[in-house]
């Protein structure tokens, strides 16, 4: 069912999480699974529940999420009115590209004052999940909310900033704070929000009129008490990519048929196309506990691995418990563990590399080793 409401996806926000992979692309455009890319769980939520008007707010490195989108057609936001709109990193105040969050939302005002639709769906691309947005949309006005915001109940937050939740009974926030210590387990806010239009854009100027900096700090927490701020508890499969230690987690989590039937199962989550050959398995290759996309060619051992598009294993080569990404050419008598390799990397003839679950070793984009 179509819900009145436009998506707004920051694709930069969270780019310090990961600075090995976010060095030449955004956190948008960062490959997971082996064939998406982490915007795609974001755009396809908002797709699934009838939004055919998504904003997308960029700061730098986004030449490869441009490549990534297209012209939309692979969401079905290929359209005349609406679709993916590349809205720019600068504010109405100044020159510079956005420095936080609210100033990425004054710069946007245009584009929401241009809308029509009731609601604005607010996402980020650090979480990797199927959610109902039309769910949480009837959530909101059930309750007559100001602000719905959605949470992940969490215990191990390896966050440089986090929010956590303290709703009561009726599921109406009562204490918000930032980055608790100490804190346990927590209703952790995954950077999914559901507010008003007319709403998002008075406290906008509100902010601008007040001289206020920050959306978390001088908006939620401090007006927590005034705002109708209330809390959805999603209780399904969330993966919160933080650092590497966890993009390399969530990526092995998928080995789990239990995780991908969840992730995956009821409705598509899209991404870009592609017409690339059926994957060749020479004689004496074996592969076990392992997702391989099409394109690859393997004449070794693959095991407990994420292979993305196009990656070659050479003839005696073992390779596991790694996540190995597009158009990577691995070698002869490679042996590979806890290894995370960017795109177009080449791993020569017999070389052994070692991390672990803790620190994956990490080689960046189009390295020869």
């Amino acid at each position: 069912m179509a819900v009145s409401a436009v998506g707004v996806i920051f694709s930069n926000i969270h780019d310090e999480n990961i600075p090995e992979l976010s060095r030449h692309r955004t956190m948008a455009s960062i490959p997971f699974g082996g064939r998406y890319r982490l915007i795609d769980f974001a755009l396809s939520n908002m797709v699934n529940s009838g939004i055919t008007t998504v904003g997308l707010v960029t700061k730098y490195n986004y030449q490869s999420l441009i490549d990534h989108l297209g012209s939309g057609k692979d969401w079905d936001l290929a359209r005349k009115d609406g679709g993916i709109i590349l809205l720019p990193p600068y504010s109405d105040e100044t020159d510079a590209p956005y420095s936080n969050r609210l100033e990425a939302l004054k710069g946007i005002t245009g584009f929401l004052n241009r809308r029509k639709e009731d609601y604005v769906v607010i996402s980020d691309c650090d979480g990797v999940a199927r959610m109902d947005i039309a769910d949480i949309i009837r959530y909101h006005e059930e309750k007559r909310a100001d602000i719905t915001m959605v949470t992940h109940r969490e215990r191990d937050i390896n966050s440089n900033y986090f929010i956590a939740l303290s709703p009561d009974e009726t599921g109406r926030v009562r204490d918000l704070q930032i980055n608790p210590i100490g804190s346990g387990d927590v209703n952790l806010y995954v950077n999914v929000m559901v507010v008003s239009r007319e709403f998002l854009l008075n406290i906008i100027k509100d902010a601008i009129a007040h001289g206020l900096s920050s959306f978390g700090r001088d908006i939620l927490a401090k007006n927590v008490d005034t705002l109708r701020i209330y809390d959805y508890d999603f209780d399904g499969y969330y993966a919160g990519v933080k650092s590497l230690k966890s993009y390399f987690k969530h990526n092995m989590e998928l080995l789990n048929k239990g995780i991908r039937d969840e992730l995956f199962g009821a409705r598509d989550i899209y991404t870009k196309v592609r017409d690339s050959a059926p994957t060749k398995y020479f004689t004496g290759a074996e592969v076990k506990d392992s997702l391989i996309s099409d394109g690859c060619i393997i004449e070794g051992r693959v095991e407990n691995c994420i292979l993305f598009r196009g990656v070659k294993v050479g003839k005696g080569s073992v390779i596991k418990n790694s996540v190995i990404m597009q158009d990577t050419v691995i070698g002869s008598g490679v042996h590979l563990d806890c290894v995370i390799t960017d795109k177009n990397v080449v791993i020569r003839d017999r070389r052994h590399l070692s991390g672990c679950e803790e620190l994956p070793y990490f080689i960046s984009k189009g390295r020869m080793i």
